[in-house]
Parts: structure tokens; sequence; C-alpha cells
């Protein structure tokens, strides 16, 4: 898919974390690596410096090891459109000259631009767990919550480039006396600052973040399991729904939370098999992201050697 030897680095920003590699393809491998606090606080220009400067200490460390980068790519968590622009600005904003051209410029590399779900999708298909899969679906959980479905290899754009958020978004649903109530949103109920958020509410000395809400269920603490598998219960039976209309060989889990093991992951599997309609399908393969943590990075810096985005 890409040329031997040739080096790019990816950057895959999202509202916990910006992790940054220089990665050598073929075959997808990482060579020098960082990761910063995003604290996207603090604004958007200072963001924006840090994934500039990220990209100029992985460029110089690439070379020094005989690599020099042709290109970078920046996996972001928004909403991307065909071109590169930002659509959304859920947690970034950076308004005026295209942010492709402004790292660019201040980086000497040519920049290309997706979502990072998308980014981590395409990873997972060429290096990762999706490797020889004709369709699998692909789940980001972390900060958000976010999904892209992958065929022959390629993440699906879209008409608009606007797939991914399946989890952001409140429903209705009708009881009996017919009325339609409010349901949660899903990514504010399941993704992991809810699920700390929701055990803070339950024990107020509670200061950890979603990674020790799942250790204490692991272990044993009753509150913590009633969080951590309602949270799980409810994003499973989601996407037993999205296995019901795009019928996907396996579905892959990847994200600080998704790919975690436990109680978490035993809900999502028990509720994604009993919203399953079809017998046949009940028992697809739900495995973790082969790339890990990696997926994020190694996508971003993929797309950045494409000769185009396709839909």
């Amino acid at each position: 898919m890409n040329e031997p030897g040739q080096c790019a680095i990816g950057v895959d920003l999202g509202g916990t974390k910006c992790a940054a590699a220089a990665v050598l393809f073929p075959e997808g491998r990482i060579i020098a690596q960082l990761s910063t606090r995003t604290l996207p606080h603090r604004g958007s220009a200072a963001v924006l410096a840090d994934v500039i400067l990220n990209i100029q200490q992985l460029k110089s460390q690439a070379k020094a090891s005989g690599n020099s980068p042709a290109a970078c790519g920046l996996a972001v968590a928004e909403l991307v459109g065909p071109a590169g622009d930002l659509l959304s600005h859920a947690t970034f904003h950076w308004p005026g000259e295209p942010l492709a051209r402004r790292i660019a410029l201040e980086t000497g590399l040519p920049c290309r631009i997706d979502a990072d779900v998308r980014a981590a999708a395409r990873a997972e298909a060429h290096w990762g767990a999706g490797r020889g899969a004709e369709s699998f679906l692909y789940v980001t959980i972390g900060t958000g919550i976010s999904a892209s479905l992958v065929m022959a290899g390629e993440p699906y754009r879209g008409a608009r480039g606007l797939t991914g958020t399946f989890a952001s978004s409140p429903l209705e649903f009708a009881a009996e006396d017919g009325e339609l109530h409010p349901s949660v949103i899903l990514e504010q109920f399941a993704a992991g600052p809810a699920i700390a958020r929701r055990y803070a509410a339950i024990v107020s000395t509670f200061s950890g973040d979603a990674r020790d809400v799942l250790l204490l269920a692991d272990s044993g603490d009753e509150r913590a399991q009633r969080v951590v598998e309602s949270a799980g219960t409810v994003l499973g039976s989601a996407l037993g729904g999205l296995v019901n209309i795009l019928d996907p060989e396996l579905v892959i889990l990847g994200g600080g939370v998704g790919a975690a093991p436990g109680r978490y992951r035993d809900a999502v599997d028990a509720a994604l098999r009993r919203a399953i309609y079809a017998d046949t399908h009940r028992n697809l393969p739900l495995v973790s992201a082969g790339l890990g943590a990696n997926s994020g990075v190694i996508g971003a810096a993929s797309i950045a050697l494409l000769p185009s985005l396709k839909s």
C-alpha cells in the first residue's frame, strides 16, 4: 500500500491525550513516539502548538535514525470532511487558515487530516485485528465513543465525511403511555469520563478516572460493578443494532476503556449478543484492537501517505 522504506509521522489528538509517532511503512512499524496530555481547556492555539512541537521533535528523531519523514497525518477527535476540514468543534476550534496548511508551514511536512476513529480503523485493517477481513466494525471507547465501518481495508467516509458519531446524540423512546421520553446520551453514560462521573456521584470521596472504576469493579466493589456493568450493557445493546444493520465479519473494540478486559467488556459482549437478531450472526468475533493504544498514531501516519482519500 505504501512505497518500501517510507516514513511518516502520525498524531492522534484526543480530548485527554496527544500521542504521536514516527512510523515506517509498509510494515507500519513505530520507530519513535511520544505522548503528552492534551489539556484542551488551555485553548486550541496551545494544543496546536503542542501538535507542531511533537511533529518537529519526531521529525528530528526519525532523521537521526536515518529515516526522513515524507509527510505527517493528524487524526483528530472531530468530524472531518473529505478535504480535511474540521466540520465540528466539540473539543477543538481552529478558525482561519486551513489547519493542514498551518501544520505544513510550521513543520515543513505535507499534512493530511482525518477523524481519529477512521484513522485507527484503517490501521487495524492493514496491521491489526482486522487484517484479512472483508468488513468489520471498529469501535473506540475512551473520552468519547465513536465507530467506523471498514470495507475492503478502507473506512467508509460517507457522503460528507460525517461517519463515526453514533453515541453523541439524544434518542427518544416510547413508553406504554404512548408518550415520547428522552433517553440518556450514550456517550454521557458509557464513555470513560461518564463512568468516573457516575461513580463519583455515588462515592463522593472518589477522585480517580474510568480506569480506577474498572479496577474497583473487577476487585469486587459492588457500586463500581453497577456503574460499569450498566455502561457496558447499554453500549453493547447499541452495538447490536449496528451489527444488525451492517452485518460485519467482526467487531473490534479499541480505546482505553474499550480494549480493557473485565466486567465492562463482559457486559458489552453479553448485551451485544442479546441484541443481535439473527442466530447465524450471534457468535461473531468481538476482539480487542490488535495494535492496542497505537492504532491511532499508525493510522494517522498511514493517511499521510495516501494519494487521496476515498469514500
